[in-house]
């Protein structure tokens, strides 16, 4: 079947109106028509070829939210008429040691992302700048109707890739926590590690956004460019979250860690970090990476969401807008998710 959409050509031309061709739902197949699609800054790195192995034409979006209008015969979490999401991968190997533990994400064989990849059908995964999407059960999510539709879209990867390294290390009560970096991720991880029950203190370069961390949970706002504000904060965190996708000074932040900290990074800077080594040997530090979460967690991520009014701070627009959201999110203005109106879809013709 055919699906509306936009998509990315080449590495340097706008988005625009494309024809995709969707297979028919199979017998685990969950079919729904997309609502709102969250914008991640991995759609820019992905469509203007940032990132190595672009397939073009590409449609982005991996923050998919929407309602079903059909499942196939062995179906048995959806029924027409329910509210779905899918988020960074649809398929997996199900059969490694990973898969069988809930964690796809790492999956020995390599996942299959929603975007841009090929799937166990031979054909290339097409994104959320969509109408429609099919997708196997196993990879489909249920959403509460307590969460706004618009604001629960970034939860697929923002909400996600924060969520699981704080449950993963433990953060909770008790804890001191830092969060570098207050964009889309970043005021996710704020809004977690204060849910969890941590102290929490926000890291910025920017004195405007004091207010608004402060708003969204922070206990205090240090400015990580005043030399003596940081100073203050020496070997007194037990983890730090980092959501920085640009150059930035990574042994600064380790020195933050009291013994036996972690400091695990979530954003994806383009060009490779310098580490001093003397920054984890004395005292005693660890950095680590996590990626998105499996399909329980992230189950479980959504869940406790709706148990808490956890959502994102989105600025919605329609998909004739995104060309100049890609642009508006290089200069980190937007607070915090852009999320696609898809009915906005309907008024586009493929020229």
């Amino acid at each position: 079947m055919q699906a509306h959409a936009f998509a990315a050509f080449d590495a340097t031309s706008p988005l625009g109106p494309f024809l995709l061709d969707r297979r028919e739902p199979g017998p685990r197949d969950v079919q729904f028509d997309i609502l709102f699609c969250g914008v991640c800054h991995s759609d820019l790195h992905t469509a203007r070829s940032e990132w190595p192995g672009t397939v073009y034409p590409c449609v982005p979006g991996h923050e998919i939210v929407g309602r079903v209008t059909k499942v196939g015969r062995e179906v048995t979490r959806f029924k027409t008429g329910d509210r779905a999401a899918v988020g960074c991968m649809v398929d997996s190997c199900r059969t490694c040691v990973n898969c069988r533990a809930g964690l796809e994400q790492y999956c020995e064989k390599g996942m299959v992302g929603t975007y841009g990849e090929r799937d166990r059908h031979g054909d290339i995964t097409y994104g959320g700048y969509s109408d429609v999407i099919v997708t196997d059960e196993h990879f489909v999510y249920g959403v509460s109707s307590k969460l706004d539709k618009p604001a629960v879209a970034p939860l697929l990867c923002a909400g996600i890739t924060t969520y699981s390294p704080l449950k993963h290390w433990d953060v909770g009560r008790g804890k001191k926590v830092g969060v570098v970096g207050l964009g889309g991720l970043g005021h996710m991880g704020l809004k977690f590690a204060h849910s969890l029950g941590a102290h929490v203190v926000q890291f910025t370069t920017s004195t405007s956004k004091k207010k608004d961390a402060l708003r969204l949970g922070a206990n205090e706002v240090v400015l990580s460019n005043d030399p003596d504000a940081m100073a203050k904060q020496k070997a007194s965190f037990d983890f730090i979250l980092d959501t920085v996708s640009a150059q930035h000074d990574i042994s600064l932040y380790l020195s933050m860690l009291k013994l036996d900290g972690t400091l695990v990074m979530v954003g994806l800077p383009e060009k490779p970090l310098a580490l001093s080594p003397a920054a984890i040997c004395v005292p005693r530090r660890s950095i680590a990476g996590s990626g998105i979460g499996g399909v329980p967690e992230t189950q479980e991520m959504l869940d406790y969401c709706a148990k808490h009014n956890i959502v994102s701070d989105v600025e919605v627009i329609p998909i004739q807008q995104i060309n100049e959201a890609f642009e508006r999110v290089l200069k980190s203005d937007v607070k915090y998710r852009f999320v696609i109106d898809m009915a906005s879809l309907k008024n586009e013709e493929v020229k």
